[in-house]
């Protein structure tokens, strides 16, 4: 009979294609999963693994065999998660991904709500970029993502709790000082630093002055905006922010000035992104609802 255990252990290796690394995650001695993987190879009668000293790669066959084992692992979770649901909300711990242009911004500004509402709640996070967290969600490896829309999240539910506008950061002595509002005609291009590739605020940032069709000529590629505000800062150009971030990217620093873009509004829309048959989702909702209640109330910040 075919254990949860071995295809917990084979999902291990597929992630770190080590053995030794899949074991120490599963808190087993290299050897017991060893043991468990060869056995569930021989009752299969399939080889999901090939290894040797160097490396481990995943057969065509075992790949099927993964991809089956994941969906099981998701509904097995799923099973395990329904028999929660008549406890406490909030009583299990929970895990969500979120992408760092909204990660250090939004988190400070809603956490603390949630930890006064809700003190025994654990939660976990996990920052990566969007595509990574779309897919651990789809395979429950995390419960829910906070991520930026519109991006592809075929197959899951999304949740809107906030939508906003980007600002043109410049430097005071680079912009006219009276300006309130600049069109994405009125940027300079040859002058707009971005986000390198990657990044959906980038792709978010360009649809919105309908740049998306144009190769950006700056010289610099940032993977931060803290890094992006510093350069401007320095008078090395221009760049576009989210109205989220204002208040922690330039707060202290005096030199900068913040003007709207205006161009059709909203820019980017914030959500919580779940499976379809998440068993938490009255806890989601409630999250959500904190969220909203502190970026509008709290924080000073108007709902576009």
């Amino acid at each position: 009979m075919i254990s949860f255990k071995q295809l917990y252990y084979a999902l291990a290796i597929e992630k770190t294609l080590h053995f030794k690394k899949a074991a120490e995650a599963c808190n087993v001695s290299q050897s017991a999963l060893s043991t468990a993987i060869t056995e569930l190879e021989k009752q299969l009668g399939v080889t999901i693994f090939e290894r040797n000293n160097k490396q481990v790669l995943v057969t065509n066959n075992g790949q099927l065999i993964l991809t089956k084992a994941k969906k099981v692992k998701l509904e097995l979770d799923e099973l395990l998660q329904i028999s929660q649901t008549n406890k406490q909300p909030f009583s299990n711990p929970m895990s969500i991904g979120v992408i760092p242009t909204i990660g250090p911004y939004l988190l400070p500004k809603v956490l603390p709500e949630v930890r006064k509402q809700h003190p025994h709640f654990k939660l976990r996070i996990i920052e990566e970029q969007s595509h990574k967290l779309v897919d651990m969600v789809r395979s429950g490896d995390i419960d829910a993502a906070i991520l930026a829309l519109p991006f592809p999240i075929e197959g899951l539910i999304s949740f809107n709790f906030w939508k906003e506008d980007f600002y043109s950061i410049c430097h005071k002595d680079e912009c006219p000082s009276k300006l309130q509002e600049i069109t994405s005609e009125e940027l300079e291009i040859e002058k707009l630093m971005l986000l390198k590739d990657g990044h959906c605020l980038k792709e978010h940032a360009l649809a919105a002055c309908s740049l998306q069709n144009q190769t950006q000529k700056s010289d610099f590629d940032s993977a931060t905006l803290h890094t992006l505000i510093q350069m401007v800062a320095g008078k090395l150009g221009t760049t576009l922010v989210p109205h989220m971030a204002l208040d922690q990217l330039i707060h202290n620093e005096s030199e900068l000035r913040a003007i709207h873009l205006n161009e059709p509004s909203p820019h980017r829309s914030i959500a919580l992104v779940i499976r379809p048959n998440y068993v938490r989702t009255n806890e989601v909702t409630t999250l959500m609802n904190i969220f909203t209640e502190q970026l509008t109330n709290k924080w000073g910040l108007v709902q576009k």
